[in-house]
């Protein structure tokens, strides 16, 4: 893809939060050759949710426009733990977990990125040769002070919480791999501008250009509210099965909708699309960019039968046997059994009440189960419906 410095400084400053600055870009830009486009990760969870993708799709694109990607694998990084947001210390890992981690990471990444376009590094490589007196060195290149502006430290020491010192090398191992890569633009979501900050900083005492800071926006999860975590069970899994990945997002409002395919797609929904069609689209296209066209279609498919049809009985279900339901069997237990023993998902009795049974979630074979301590009669092929997107069915 070809396209004139403004309009590159167009595209690639389209979705974004913050650029500091366009006019550097756009200087970086005009200069003709690619740019250098540093996005760092620290392997801290062996699987990335579609969350982390926000910004693997905006140094995808840049890739896309000819300049060199850039991925940071932070395997001596991650063995402190970004304390970015934290209200506590982060527990460390080893450098062994961290390895495992990065394995599966990267290789989630790269259905984002093209492999053979980026450069992948460690900075474990540069900072494990480093002597003390070296450590000493790019310590005494920020004070104290410049640490205590950022909020997360500040709040910390003024609720007498401990921030360790270790936690405080932290931005400053951030900026000096921008150093060593020399970025000309390091990606980050909206609570990495301090560390990113700090970059420009030890790139000007190196001489070398400043890279420009290019902030994402935090992808609100499921519900709208907070940011995908999967601490708030908000989150869609790279990795998660073709029929979950399009159920989960088929259940996102329409005005989430229109985030998830700027931030994910990097498209705008077509307005004269029914919200319905226009989100089964964006389901289908994420769903084939992680696994492929083919099961992208099986999975709309499947959700259209079991929910657009109400077809159930014709469509691919969790299949769960009679002789292990609850023994004292009511319709308080057998929802409970069926989320976990199915989906994996622990729910407790109130919340089954309110949320699924006595609002009629709960259904065998379309019959609504709205009594908790009523004792169903159950027999193989019966389905038992529970929610929008879970449903099972009942073998011998």
């Amino acid at each position: 893809m070809s396209l004139s410095p403004v309009d590159s400084l167009k595209a690639l400053t389209s979705g974004t939060a913050k650029v500091l600055s366009e006019k550097e870009l756009a200087e970086k830009l005009a200069l003709g050759r690619p740019l250098r486009v540093k996005l760092g990760v620290d392997p801290t969870a062996p699987d990335i949710h579609f969350g982390h993708t926000v910004a693997l799709e905006k140094l995808r694109q840049f890739q896309q426009l000819g300049h060199q990607a850039v991925l940071i694998i932070g395997d001596f990084t991650a063995t402190i733990g970004d304390p970015t947001g934290r209200s506590a210390t982060r527990p460390p890992l080893t450098r062994d977990e961290v390895l495992a981690n990065a394995e599966t990471y990267t290789a989630q990444a790269f259905k984002i990125l093209d492999r053979e376009k980026t450069e992948v590094v460690y900075n474990g490589d540069w900072f494990r040769k480093m002597t003390y007196e070296e450590v000493l060195k790019l310590n005494g290149r920020v004070t104290l002070q410049q640490m205590l502006q950022r909020e997360d430290f500040r709040t910390r020491v003024q609720a007498a919480q401990e921030v360790r010192l270790h936690e405080l090398q932290y931005p400053i191992m951030q900026g000096w791999d921008s150093v060593v890569v020399r970025s000309d633009v390091e990606i980050g979501g909206t609570d990495q501008l301090f560390n990113i900050l700090v970059g420009r900083d030890l790139q000007k005492e190196e001489g070398q250009p400043q890279q420009v800071v290019m902030l994402m926006p935090l992808l609100e999860g499921l519900d709208g509210v907070k940011k995908m975590s999967k601490s708030y069970g908000n989150y869609i899994g790279v990795n998660e099965a073709p029929q979950e990945m399009f159920g989960k997002l088929m259940s996102v409002s329409d005005e989430l909708m229109d985030r998830y395919y700027q931030l994910l797609l990097g498209e705008h929904r077509d307005p004269s699309q029914h919200p319905m069609d226009a989100k089964k689209s964006l389901a289908q296209k994420l769903t084939a960019r992680y696994h492929d066209e083919q099961a992208a279609a099986a999975a709309r498919e499947d959700w259209e039968l079991r929910f657009s049809k109400r077809n159930l009985a014709d469509a691919e279900l969790p299949e769960l046997s009679i002789a292990h339901a609850p023994a004292e069997l009511t319709v308080l237990s057998l929802s409970s059994w069926a989320f976990a023993q199915a989906f994996g998902l622990e729910k407790s009795n109130g919340e089954l009440r309110k949320q699924f049974i006595t609002s009629g979630s709960v259904q065998l074979n379309g019959e609504k189960l709205l009594d908790p301590s009523s004792c169903p009669s159950l027999k193989s092929g019966d389905i038992i419906k529970l929610s929008k997107k879970h449903a099972v069915r009942l073998i011998d």
